[in-house]
């Protein structure tokens, strides 16, 4: 599984003229389930995105995760994270796992960031999608 993780103000997915899902402050987490991705890396990538201490506490240091900021997430499956681009100039998506067994595995992956409690919400799964984020910081990171 490979992630985006970006702190955000607000972020939302539209499909067409629809607004699907928005959040406030938060996370904003864009996912690709790769081939040979097992449920264990769901739970080992949802546990270490819940963990993050990427939030400012009082003193201006990154030392709150998610929840102690009473954030919440945005999780959008996007496969083009399991693209390359490392050949030629038209990216392969030989790595991105196939659409039902990804979509399953995605789910799991949201199921497990709700675990604890924190509100999370999706895109759309295989639809096209309009992501609108409000970057905090900037602050992203890349998972694994």
């Amino acid at each position: 599984m490979k992630c985006v993780i970006q702190r955000v103000r607000r972020a939302s997915v539209t499909v067409g003229e629809e607004l699907v899902s928005e959040i406030g402050a938060g996370l904003l987490v864009l996912a690709a389930v790769e081939k040979g991705d097992a449920e264990q890396a769901m739970r080992d990538a949802a546990k270490k995105i819940r963990e993050l201490r990427i939030f400012s506490d009082e003193a201006g240091k990154m030392n709150r995760d998610v929840s102690e900021a009473k954030g919440a997430i945005l999780a959008v499956s996007q496969f083009t994270l399991a693209g390359s681009i490392a050949r030629g100039r038209r990216p392969s998506f030989d790595n991105a796992e196939e659409p039902e067994r990804a979509r399953m595995l995605f789910e799991l992956f949201v199921r497990e960031l709700a675990s604890t409690g924190i509100t999370v919400k999706t895109g759309r799964f295989r639809e096209t999608m309009i992501v609108a984020l409000e970057n905090d910081g900037p602050v992203t990171f890349v998972w694994p």
